[in-house]
């Protein structure tokens, strides 16, 4: 097979402060754990049987699939949050939905609208949901603040993303 579906997938978050807002976002990676890796953006498919596993290092600078949300501000005082959620198909033969989203509002408002865009999704795709998970962070800026939230995917083959 050409394309190998990932077997597995963790949720992380990172919120900082920084020089600028790129260094803001930066730092945000590696507070999230992934700040050595080269994230590549994805839509949002939780692939069938994918298996959820807690954070581990990956290799730096790995091509790391991911559907994240992330949100920056040079605005002192504001409130930024950035949140994910997986819809999990109630049949486990089928994909499951992850949504991302992010604003300049309280992380409990983020989370409530993105849980919201997954049940929806799945809706339309005429899925049951057996659950959604969710991750988010929420960050008063200072100067220079972002905040992320981003679900990993990663193929276990040959040990990486073991089992639980």
């Amino acid at each position: 097979m050409m394309f190998t579906p990932p077997s597995h997938y963790f949720l992380c978050t990172g919120r900082s402060e920084g020089y600028s807002v790129l260094n803001a976002f930066d730092q945000a990676l590696f507070a999230a754990g992934v700040g050595d890796t080269n994230l590549v953006k994805m839509s949002s498919i939780l692939p069938p049987g994918c298996r959820r596993v807690e954070p581990f290092g990956l290799p730096g600078g790995a091509l790391v699939p991911t559907a994240y949300a992330r949100m920056d501000s040079s605005n002192p005082g504001e409130i930024i949050s950035a949140a994910v959620a997986i819809a999990i198909a109630e049949k486990p033969e089928l994909p499951g939905l992850i949504m991302e989203h992010h604003g300049a509002a309280p992380l409990e408002a983020v989370i409530a609208e993105v849980r919201e865009m997954a049940r929806q999704g799945m809706r339309f795709r005429n899925r049951a949901v057996s659950e959604v998970v969710t991750a988010g962070t929420e960050h008063r800026v200072e100067r220079h603040g972002a905040a992320f939230a981003g679900v990993v995917l990663w193929n276990g083959a040959g040990g990486e993303g073991r089992d639980e």
